[in-house]
């Protein structure tokens, strides 16, 4: 019983030293990004990045809730083109994403405002790169973290390199029709 007591002590301090550690070590600016070259022309991908509706048509995090409402507004395609959704599922949760800037066939830059499982704001950004025929596409997210959120990290890391790799898959599969 002793021996058992000590290893679930240890395990104990390990997890708290992890956390402290976590705490100290990551700043309160968390950056991810993904790239991915594509076999298309700038101005083909630019037509799937372009409109919040578009950029639906390959973002992972739709496929959460066939049943999430979603609702458009604004000029599409334009500075101001946003679409909010809400979900019953916690996964998906609810929240807004606008575009905030488009400079055509090279980038697009978004806010997101998540309302739902948390509170919290991001900036997002897809930049179209020319590489001969075919066209780099760069997915990236800034956001800052709570304290608590720092622990997540390598979590965090891992579950978005899967999302942003199914995205830019999905997207390469559109644009490589």
């Amino acid at each position: 019983m002793k021996t058992i007591l000590k290893i679930i002590g240890g395990l104990i301090l390990l997890l708290v030293v992890y956390a402290i550690v976590a705490m100290l070590a990551f700043g309160d600016n968390y950056h991810y990004e993904k790239s991915v070259v594509m076999n298309a022309p700038k101005e083909k991908v630019w037509q799937q990045i372009s409109t919040m509706k578009a950029f639906n048509e390959w973002n992972p995090w739709m496929k959460l809730d066939k049943n999430m409402k979603i609702i458009y507004t604004g000029n599409s395609g334009e500075v101001g083109d946003k679409y909010c959704w809400d979900s019953k599922n916690d996964d998906a949760g609810a929240g807004c994403q606008e575009i905030k800037e488009l400079i055509p066939g090279d980038k697009q830059k978004t806010e997101m405002l998540f309302k739902r499982p948390f509170a919290g704001q991001a900036i997002s950004d897809i930049v179209l790169t020319s590489e001969g025929n075919s066209t780099k596409v760069t997915w990236s997210m800034d956001t800052k973290q709570e304290t608590w959120m720092k622990i997540m990290r390598p979590m965090m890391d891992y579950q978005m390199g899967k999302s942003y790799e199914e995205g830019l898959s999905n997207l390469k599969t559109l644009v490589e029709k």
